[in-house]
């Protein structure tokens, strides 16, 4: 009745990105700059940036319990946290920093039925030059795309939701580091309509210790 009364309206609280590590939204963070000079020659990706501002953030829920963060950044990054068995720093099981290279749009729904059948599960998959082996073996003959939903949160209080098909594989890079590609097919439906396309990623392994958060 006051509400009426008053004019006052109800607010809609929109959903809150998720955190860890004193990552988070609108957040930003560094890098160790000798890390990187010391491994980007034997990498994929150049120039990678040492500071990155988070521009929005991405969650996974995993049929296994599990969960993905992935905190997306200003230098066409993403800073990957996968948890198992719970939400905390202790669960934390993987930190990956991923960078995009490159994003092919799927026009079509026969070019989507064959990128989903034969161009993201390969035993091998050639990148610039170098052969990354696929990790993700079945017990048979073929090893499906792993099928999984990632919820993204903006910095404007908007989410979305991309349902992605993706194949791991993996490169030994130096003596003591293994290079991370991701391929992955993206669906998502923008103003009632299919967006479709395929992106393939480059990461490599960061220790906790070698992230400084800003605030």
């Amino acid at each position: 009745m006051f509400s009426k009364l008053f004019g006052k309206k109800n607010k809609t609280t929109k959903p809150k990105a998720p955190e860890i590590m004193g990552l988070y939204l609108g957040g930003s963070f560094e890098l160790d700059p000798l890390k990187l000079r010391l491994l980007e020659p034997s990498l994929t990706i150049e120039k990678a940036a040492t500071h990155h501002f988070i521009q929005a953030v991405g969650e996974v829920n995993l049929d296994t319990g599990g969960k993905i963060l992935r905190f997306y950044t200003d230098d066409d990054a993403y800073l990957q946290v996968i948890l198992d068995g719970g939400d905390t720093e202790n669960h934390i099981t993987d930190v990956k920093l991923w960078y995009f290279y490159e994003t092919k749009t799927i026009g079509s729904e026969a070019q989507w039925k064959e990128t989903l059948a034969s161009g993201l599960s390969k035993p091998y998959y050639k990148l610039a030059g170098e052969s990354f082996n696929r990790v993700w073996d079945a017990v048979g003959e073929e090893s499906p795309p792993v099928a999984m939903t990632e919820r993204t949160y903006e910095e404007d209080g908007d989410t979305s939701e991309t349902d992605q098909f993706v194949m791991l594989y993996e490169r030994v890079a130096s003596d003591d580091e293994v290079e991370t590609l991701l391929v992955c097919a993206e669906e998502k439906v923008v103003n009632n309509n299919l967006d479709r396309c395929l992106v393939v990623s480059t990461g490599f392994n960061i220790g906790q210790a070698d992230i400084t958060i800003n605030g």
